[in-house]
């Protein structure tokens, strides 16, 4: 994969509980799938490793198959912009891979984290030769661009409550990560790297959209209550 050696030394084929984590595969058609699977690879995440590095060309289409991404960039005077963290069940930089064009991001693990990836030819192929795989890119793409919409939107409120509860909307998205499941595994220190608050503030944040009865503090998580809710009200 194009990430460091060490991630790219950990790469190997999916098991058949993980190719379960593959939202895609049910997309394709059996001669389609026959043609896949044996190109599919999986590797082990350390926290830090960096999995897309600004400026390198897409070597392979990344998903996360279990485990918490985030996905940033860094300005000129060190500051770091989040864009997405990214859960499983979340296929990202289709429209990288799309063009072929070098990240314009980084992706980063913010714990271990299982990455899968499909090269990046492969993809091409199946943009070729498979409707359901197009359908699949299709809607991803116009989540993404809702989901864009809503992270700058999220950035400009000066309510932390409404930051938080966009930013996790965004994480537990169903169509752009299905693998999340009832609960939202986090720890408030992650949701603060992804949402640029402090844990303090955040932990302020989440006691009142619990109050509110939109989430639920379970240890380890976030059960979500009110989807719509966190997307759209004023908090």
């Amino acid at each position: 994969m194009s990430a460091p050696s060490s991630l790219l030394q950990r790469r190997r084929l999916l098991t058949p509980d993980e190719l379960q984590g593959v939202p895609w595969l049910p997309s394709l058609s059996d001669a389609e799938r026959e043609r896949v699977l044996p190109e599919l690879r999986i590797g082990d995440a350390a926290p830090g490793d960096v999995v897309c590095r600004i400026g390198r060309a897409p070597t392979y289409w990344f998903g996360v198959v279990d485990g918490l991404l985030k996905m940033s960039t860094d300005t000129a005077q060190g500051q770091t912009i989040t864009y997405s963290g990214l859960t499983a069940g979340g296929w990202f930089g289709e429209g990288t891979a799309m063009k072929r064009e070098p990240y314009r991001y980084n992706v980063q693990a913010l714990r271990k984290s299982l990455v899968a990836g499909l090269p990046v030819d492969t993809f091409h192929w199946l943009l070729d030769h498979s409707i359901g795989f197009n359908r699949f890119v299709m809607n991803q793409l116009n989540e993404r661009l809702a989901q864009f919409i809503g992270t700058i939107e999220a950035d400009r409120t000066p309510s932390p409550e409404q930051r938080v509860a966009r930013n996790l909307a965004a994480l537990v998205n169903p169509v752009l990560f299905p693998g999340v499941g009832e609960v939202l595994q986090i720890t408030q220190q992650e949701l603060a790297y992804l949402v640029g608050l402090s844990r303090q503030r955040v932990n302020e944040a989440l006691k009142t959209l619990a109050a509110r009865g939109v989430l639920q503090i379970e240890y380890g998580g976030l059960r979500i209550v009110d989807l719509m809710a966190l997307r759209t009200r004023d908090f």
